[in-house]
This record gives C-alpha cells, sequence and structure tokens, in this order.
C-alpha cells in the first residue's frame, strides 16, 4: 500500500516523524552540551593537571543522547513515557509540569510537528523508495542543525560530516545527482565560502561566518551537486538578509549580534532537494530577463 498510495506513504512519515521530533529536540538541547564537555576533558587532559595545586578532575555523570533520562529542569522530576508522546502530552499537560506546573516551551511539540510536516511533503515529493528513505534523512538532519545553530551558533561536525558522506554514497546511485557533480559540489561548497570568509575578515577584520557554514554547503553540495550551489547560497543569502533588516529594524537585535547562517542555508538546501529544477528556473528567468 505503501508503494502504491504517495498520500498513504505521506500519512504514515508523518506519525513516525513525530517520534523523531521527539528525538531531535533531545539531539539539540544535549549535542552541545556534550561537546563542550568533551572540549573541557580535552583541555584537562592537554593540561594533566601538572600546575601547581591543581585539583583532581571531577568525576562526570554519565551524559549523551541517552543517559540521564529527561527530566523537568525546575523541580527535577522525571519524564515517564506518557508524559512524552510527541505533541499529545504536551496538549494534554497544558504545557506545564504535571508534578511542579512549570511552563513547558513550546517550542519542543513544534520541532516535532515542523519534523513531520516537512517529512511527509518530502515521502509525498518522492514517493516510496530509498530515494525519499535519503532524503528524510537529511531533512531530519537540517532540521536538528537548524535549532542547534539558532541556540548555540553551532554547526556540529557529528551531523553535517556523516550527512556529507551519505550524500555522495547515495549519489553512486545517482539518486539525486551525478557522482561527479556531487563530488565537485562537495569541494566547491566548501571552497566558496572559505573564500568569502577570508575576503570579508581581510576587509573588515571580522569574522563574518563560522567554518561550520562551509562544512554544511559542503554537505548540500555533496547531495545537489555544484549546480544547486549557486541558487541555494542566493536564496539563502536574500532571506538571511531580509531577516536581519527586519530584526534590526524592530529592534529585536543590533547590528554587532551575530545572525546564524545555517538555519538560512538548511531551507535553501531543502527546498532545492525538492524542487530544485523549478527554481533554477525561476532565477534564471528573473536574471535573464
Amino acid at each position: 500500500m505503501l508503494s502504491e498510495d504517495a498520500f498513504v506513504f505521506a500519512v504514515v512519515s508523518a506519525l513516525l516523524s513525530l517520534i523523531v521530533g521527539s528525538f531531535l529536540n533531545v539531539v539539540i538541547h544535549r549535542l552541545p552540551i556534550m561537546m563542550e564537555r568533551a572540549w573541557s576533558r580535552e583541555c584537562r587532559e592537554f593540561d594533566d593537571g601538572t600546575e601547581p595545586g591543581a585539583a583532581d578532575p571531577p568525576i562526570e555523570i554519565p551524559y549523551d543522547l541517552m543517559r540521564p533520562r529527561s527530566r523537568c529542569p525546575s523541580c527535577n522530576h522525571l519524564i515517564t513515557a506518557l508524559e512524552n508522546i510527541p505533541v499529545l502530552s504536551y496538549l494534554a499537560l497544558r504545557g506545564r509540569c504535571r508534578h511542579c506546573s512549570a511552563r513547558i516551551s513550546p517550542r519542543y511539540p513544534l520541532v516535532e510537528l515542523l519534523t513531520a510536516i516537512l517529512s511527509a511533503i518530502t515521502a509525498y515529493h518522492f514517493g516510496f523508495g530509498p530515494t525519499a528513505l535519503g532524503a528524510l534523512v537529511l531533512t531530519w538532519g537540517l532540521v536538528a542543525l537548524t535549532f542547534i545553530d539558532l541556540d548555540r551558533m553551532l554547526l556540529p561536525d557529528s551531523i553535517v560530516l556523516p550527512l556529507l558522506w551519505l550524500g555522495l554514497g547515495l549519489n553512486l546511485f545517482e539518486m539525486y545527482t551525478g557522482l561527479h557533480v556531487a563530488v565537485v559540489g562537495a569541494m566547491v561548497g566548501y571552497l566558496v565560502l572559505w573564500v568569502v570568509y577570508h575576503a570579508f575578515r581581510l576587509l573588515t577584520g571580522k569574522e563574518g561566518m563560522g567554518h561550520g557554514d562551509f562544512k554544511l554547503t559542503a554537505m548540500l553540495g555533496a547531495w545537489m551537486g555544484w549546480t544547486a550551489l549557486p541558487g541555494i547560497i542566493l536564496v539563502s543569502s536574500l532571506v538571511g538578509a531580509i531577516c536581519g533588516i527586519v530584526l534590526i529594524g524592530s529592534r529585536r537585535m543590533t547590528r554587532a549580534r551575530p545572525i546564524p547562517f545555517g538555519p538560512f542555508l538548511a531551507a535553501a538546501g531543502w527546498l532545492y532537494l525538492l524542487w530544485g529544477v523549478p527554481i533554477e528556473r525561476a532565477y534564471l528567468g528573473l536574471l535573464l530577463g
């Protein structure tokens, strides 16, 4: 049935992706903390406690994507399985902890709903098969990267690099583009923003973007090829500039505050994954009159 009815496949994908979205909330919250703890361990190992009066390193409680179990940050109440059902538990609890009535951020169900909606669109567009599965994995990764970058100005290698290699691997079978185009896309994607970064730094003495943006663009190039990169960079830059102007104009942020570029790249990349050809025709039509 899933292979014969795109609508049914989209609905099933959306329902399963609600669970994925719940897991992505964990990734978005915990992965940056895991990275910070790893950096601290590396600093301690480099220092090696040789400084006079250096204290013994603290004993760390295991902390990863599975441990410890989720708790309410206000009262430390363990979140039960019934309280962790995507979207429904938030509605049933009316957005508050069952134990202490502390407010639960509405972003948790929003991430779950966004993941489900994007997954349904992706599944319907590609139809049942390995191409849709690969596109769903990329979609989930882009959702996680978007919110991590919004929160922490980070684009973790542990998400970006596996997706880059997965894109190249899938394009061995020309799922989204040819392998040659994909390899060149990964190379050019990194190089273009690397050049822009260093040119901006030489001209202004400031850093205009992070190195994670280079890798994210390379990853998108590995999936969609170098021909998609001009449009992805153009769309993400235009939308980013408009959002920045609106936020500054509404006084919600100052000029000195950096805006993460990753979410705009992720959004443009996802749009190109599904509708790259029509988008390219549209902007080429505008450029050529």
